[in-house]
């Protein structure tokens, strides 16, 4: 009978790095995850102390403590768009996070995306990017099938910016087309409103299956302050929207509670009446394990500079269960790494980029670079995506990649009809896919290993992701090559001319290398997520339970007849 024959991965960390340099390599990273630490506070406080009074002087919650309140106690919250508009002032204004909180919660023992308006940001408007990070956590909620909770106190459009979320085709109209898309997918959609719900916040929780109202909320289309402008006429929201209205008169929405808390406890006995999650059922006997190596480690085996390698073994071997894995076709394509293993017990596909030198089978007795695709390794990964795709298993992308091979051989060998056929898997395949950026996404390579544009479920970064075409010093040479001699170094023998070259390369190098930051690519929706390299397994952990707590919706094979022992049979 087939079974999926998991073996041993990895080896003790001193028995591939010396303490000295994974110190080096660790503190290095430390300085890295401070700097992440001490933005995601900045983030998580939102307008600061005063705005946050004031949400308690109206006798409520802060969004945050919202969100503290609805998870199961112990557990994380996994929020995704966290540097959304990092680093983007409006006028004098900052919007951290755009505004609005979207993570992946557990409620009742279950996965939810929870869509929350951040109150001490100018009382839950809209930014620009707003709109676009709400949808994001929907599409994500909609691939996984996952209930979304919407925490309402939102005061529409930051109406000073406007223009840039209000048309367009993902505006903030298409968030109800989103809704909409739930909705006739059967996802559950359960929404509280807390406060203010003006104009597109107050269209934003109608279409949820469940909507709770407090006291204290309101929905309307035009506030107050707009209705006496336009038809003179002296009324409060509350009077034009409150829970009287929306509950017992308009039927927008179905339970009147007093306050915030009960709005969250009415939201977790919703949730508790859904369906359990399948995840039990899909580890076919199965008890989650840590991995054997542990997971904490990953932040000093990675170089402190990008230039040098390390072994992609050992970070498969620090993120699933009892640090065992099956690899498939390990003496093919070697500049990758495909198999399977079990996260939290449940099968998990992963693709990985080695580092370093591998055997060039083209050439006997020669070496050639890893972490970049060749043929074999191409039609490998592209096998193994179409085979996961066919047996429902879920796929982990683990990048760090510098492009594809280039040059006569390679397009002899026809590597861009291999990478097409590889593009053409990640684009249609409908199990979920997660991409994690290690350190190098470059060129072509990003793509092909399912990059944001090939629609993976979430894409997260780490501190020490490269996202771009080339390397900033590459790209220099590139741009001014005319200048080059055939050794890359400055051809003129003019001191003016070859200060200014020297200047323009650097200026380039320089601007390139910034374009490169993980937080750049997040604060404009690049990325989903920055997070630290010993988070990864809490990620992956969360990305499998998600992909198996639904049921009904995809089809996943039990291990015995997998297409996977089909194709190693036959290699």
């Amino acid at each position: 009978m087939p079974h999926v024959p998991l073996s041993p991965i990895g080896r003790p960390r001193d028995a591939f790095l010396d303490a000295k340099t994974f110190e080096k390599n660790r503190e290095t990273m430390r300085a890295k995850e401070t700097t992440l630490s001490d933005r995601r506070a900045h983030v998580a406080a939102g307008w600061g102390p005063k705005y946050a009074e004031r949400v308690h002087a109206d006798g409520k919650l802060t969004t945050r403590e919202r969100l503290e309140k609805l998870r199961d106690a112990g557990t994380a919250l996994f929020e995704v768009g966290t540097f959304v508009n990092h680093g983007r002032k409006f006028g004098e204004r900052e919007s951290p996070a755009a505004g609005v909180v979207t993570a992946f919660a557990r409620v009742e023992g279950r996965w939810t995306m929870v869509i929350a308006n951040d109150n001490t940001v100018a009382s839950g408007s809209w930014w620009p990017r707003t709109p676009e990070k709400i949808e994001r956590a929907q599409e994500m909620a909609l691939r996984l099938r996952l209930p979304v909770v919407y925490l309402v106190d939102c005061s529409g459009l930051y109406l000073p910016e406007q223009s840039q979320s209000f048309p367009g085709r993902t505006g903030a109209g298409h968030i109800f087309k989103r809704n909409s898309d739930l909705s006739a997918a059967g996802v559950p959609q359960i929404a509280a409103v807390f406060g203010d719900c003006i104009a597109g916040g107050g269209y934003m929780p109608i279409i949820s299956d469940r909507v709770y109202m407090t006291e204290s909320a309101y929905m309307v289309i035009a506030g107050a302050a707009l209705i006496k402008g336009a038809k003179s006429q002296h009324l409060s929201s509350l009077d034009i929207g409150g829970a009287e209205v929306h509950v017992h008169q308009s039927g927008c929405a179905d339970v009147r509670v007093p306050d915030d808390l009960a709005a969250i406890a009415s939201i977790r006995a919703e949730i508790k009446k859904l369906p359990s999650s399948g995840a039990a059922y899909y580890r076919h006997g199965a008890d989650p394990a840590p991995p054997h190596h542990a997971a904490e480690e990953l932040a000093g085996i990675f170089p402190s500079d990008h230039r040098h390698v390390y072994p992609a073994e050992e970070v498969i071997a620090r993120l699933v269960d009892a640090s065992l894995f099956w690899e498939l076709w390990p003496d093919k394509g070697r500049e990758t790494i495909v198999g399977v293993g079990r996260v939290g017990g449940l099968y998990m596909g992963f693709v990985a980029n080695r580092q370093g030198l591998i055997d060039d089978p083209d050439h006997r007795g020669a070496k050639k670079p890893a972490g970049i695709l060749y043929r074999e390794g191409i039609a490998k990964v592209a096998a193994f995506s179409r085979a996961c795709d066919d047996d429902g298993i879920p796929i982990v992308w683990l990048q760090d990649i510098s492009g594809f091979d280039i040059g006569v051989e390679a397009e002899r060998q026809g590597l861009l009809a291999y990478g097409s056929s590889l593009i053409y898997t990640n684009s249609t395949n409908t199990v979920p896919m997660f991409t994690v950026l290690l350190r190098k996404a470059s060129g072509a390579g990003y793509y092909a290993m399912a990059g944001m544009p090939y629609e993976p479920v979430v894409q997260i970064a780490t501190p020490i992701s490269r996202l771009s075409v080339m390397e900033g010093r590459t790209l220099a040479i590139a741009a001014f090559n005319t200048k080059l001699d055939d050794e890359f170094e400055i051809a003129t023998k003019d001191p003016a001319e070859r200060a200014k070259v020297e200047a323009g390369m650097k200026e380039t190098e320089a601007r390139i290398e910034g374009d490169m930051d993980p937080y750049k690519a997040a604060a404009q929706m690049d990325t989903d997520e920055i997070v630290a390299l010993g988070e990864l397994r809490g990620w992956i952990e969360l990305f499998a339970e998600a992909s198996y707590q639904s049921i009904g919706y995809r089809r996943v094979k039990n291990p015995r007849i997998w297409s996977l022992h089909d194709l190693a049979v036959l290699s």
